[in-house]
């Protein structure tokens, strides 16, 4: 047996984050200073998310990404702000936060347009990144509100550098000290993926989400809608140790693995499959690991 940490079973759904009619996902978005090329899914993100956050720069990228799908649909951004009847999209950004040695005057005029309430916070403390102080912001939020720790999906994450995207999976540990996600958990979206850590112990990760109960008809329960609820990602998944070696152990993949030693230089599950078949897959670890899984119709992504 791999020496797996005794703890409970921790269950994953990452598949509501992104699926077209929010269910039971409560999260916050934090926008990063990355470019945000995959409108489609930050706009999902968008109407299922309850907060909204920018890092510095990254309100630039969110103003830059409103700009061109404004101009795609024939419009002037800002003119949009004036129709009541056809809003900007993704516009009503709750704060803006970082040394803000990024955000143009343009960027932060248009989003205070936009949402009047909008708070714009300069801190200016030089050993902490924009996405730390973003992150503590949100959680501070949060916890004020006594509405419980909240998950926080991060738009822009693994993009543009190396050393900003060895960064980005350095908050993932930095933030994510609890064997049980005690402060909420955290995701990284990029243009073609969606990671997330998982901590030493057992998980299972519903890749695929049940459609919701058809109409009624007759007491009968209506199968019109299928087994599943709208894919949203692809077959090709990877489990990787970033900080140290790790023993796993894999269900409902291509190449499932039991008690399988990885490290970096050594064995490493990249471009696994998720089977077909699969609604969940498991990972066992004996220390943290990287999860992450392709997004459906991106990259070349069945």
């Amino acid at each position: 047996m791999s020496p797996v940490p005794d703890g409970p079973t921790i269950e994953w759904h990452p598949a509501l984050l992104l699926e077209p009619e929010p269910r039971d996902a409560r999260f916050a978005l934090l926008i990063l200073n990355q470019p945000l090329n995959d409108l489609q899914t930050l706009a999902r993100l968008w109407q299922n998310s309850t907060f909204h956050i920018a890092a510095d720069g990254g309100a630039n990228r969110l103003y830059d990404s409103n700009r061109r799908l404004a101009a795609s649909k024939g419009h002037d951004l800002r003119d949009r702000l004036a129709q009541v009847d056809s809003p900007s999209p993704q516009a009503d950004l709750d704060v803006i936060i970082g040394d803000l040695d990024s955000l143009l005057p343009e960027t932060q005029e248009y989003f205070e347009s936009a949402n009047p309430s909008l708070q714009v916070i300069h801190e200016a403390d030089q050993y902490s990144t924009d996405f730390a102080k973003a992150v503590r912001h949100t959680r501070s939020v949060t916890a004020k509100a006594g509405s419980g720790p909240a998950d926080i999906v991060c738009m822009g994450g693994l993009g543009g550098r190396v050393d900003q995207g060895l960064s980005q999976l350095h908050h993932l540990y930095l933030f994510q000290t609890s064997p049980t996600y005690s402060e909420g958990r955290l995701y990284l979206v990029s243009g073609e993926s969606l990671s997330f850590l998982l901590k030493a112990g057992r998980h299972r990760i519903h890749v695929r989400e049940p459609s919701e109960p058809g109409p009624l008809a007759d007491g009968v329960q209506s199968e019109a809608q299928g087994r599943w609820a709208e894919e949203v990602f692809g077959k090709h998944a990877g489990i990787i140790p970033v900080k140290e070696p790790s023993v796993i152990t894999l269900k409902g993949f291509e190449w499932d693995v039991e008690d399988w030693p990885t490290e970096f230089g050594g064995q490493l599950s990249t471009s696994n499959h998720v089977l077909p078949e699969s609604e969940v897959v498991e990972v066992w670890t004996s220390t943290d690991v990287l999860f992450t899984i392709a997004l459906k119709g991106r990259g070349g992504e069945d």
